[in-house]
């Protein structure tokens, strides 16, 4: 059996509820962590009958990190953190957010400000016990701005050169802690319930869990959620600005 603990933060999202069964099959003590008291305490009845060793539940509200540090320490409950996993994020609406900056702002704040200072408290932590593994959870969306989703974009690319720049500092201070960004594709989710599914691109919630759990183990700093969009991403980067601006992506 596992003695992992693993805090979870954005519990209720459906990758987040995959991937802690995974961890829970293993035996990991769990800290669920989210808005809403009522889901997280479903979530945790599921996962100690799934076999996770404890399950402990923070009903907080994510976006205010002003107290990251201390939270996370508290968590440990004198215990080894094996891995901080960060999930929790708001799509927003893009029309809309072009008008109306306090909508813009909440995406911003919530997407980037608030989960870089989680991941940075977390990195903080993980280092200082020299092991353990930092994961946000990114978006393909933050690899090159378009017209349908750029301010989302925009604060999933700053997250995301932040974990790839605390992967690089705990490269280089030889600590064993690591950081690792998963990059998902489109996900069969809640938050994408308004587009239209279905085909090759998509994902379900569960093959994405089990990347996201190999990355906290091995491998990254960037993994790609599947591979293949890694491919597609390359492509699309490299496509000249004259052509890219003729399409609506």
């Amino acid at each position: 059996m596992s003695r992992e603990r693993v805090i979870i933060l954005g519990a209720t999202s459906g990758m987040a509820d995959a991937t802690a069964r995974l961890y829970a099959a293993e035996g990991a003590a769990l800290v669920l962590v989210g808005r809403r008291a009522d889901r997280l305490e479903e979530l945790a009845a599921d996962l100690r009958a799934r076999g996770a060793r404890a399950v402990e539940v923070a009903a907080i509200d994510l976006a205010d990190a002003s107290r990251a540090a201390e939270r996370l320490a508290a968590w440990r409950r004198g215990e080894a953190v094996q891995a901080v996993l960060l999930f929790y994020g708001v799509l927003g609406d893009q029309s809309r957010a072009e008008v109306d900056l306090g909508h813009a702002r909440e995406i911003l704040e919530t997407d980037f400000t608030s989960a870089a200072l989680w991941s940075l408290a977390a990195a903080n932590l993980l280092e200082a016990q020299n092991s353990g593994a930092l994961v946000v959870v990114g978006s393909v969306a933050g690899d090159r701005g378009r017209q349908s989703n750029y301010v989302y974009g925009a604060a999933k690319a700053g997250l995301g050169v932040l974990v790839q720049g605390i992967a690089h500092r705990l490269a280089l201070r030889g600590s064993a802690a690591r950081a690792a960004l998963v990059k998902p594709g489109f996900v069969d989710t809640a938050m994408t319930d308004h587009m239209k599914k279905g085909g090759p691109l998509w994902a379900k919630p569960d093959a994405v869990a089990r990347m996201i759990r190999k990355a906290a183990g091995a491998g990254g700093p960037v993994v790609y959620a599947p591979g293949f969009w890694r491919l597609i991403m390359l492509v699309i980067r490299v496509i000249p600005a004259p052509l890219f601006h003729r399409r609506a992506l």
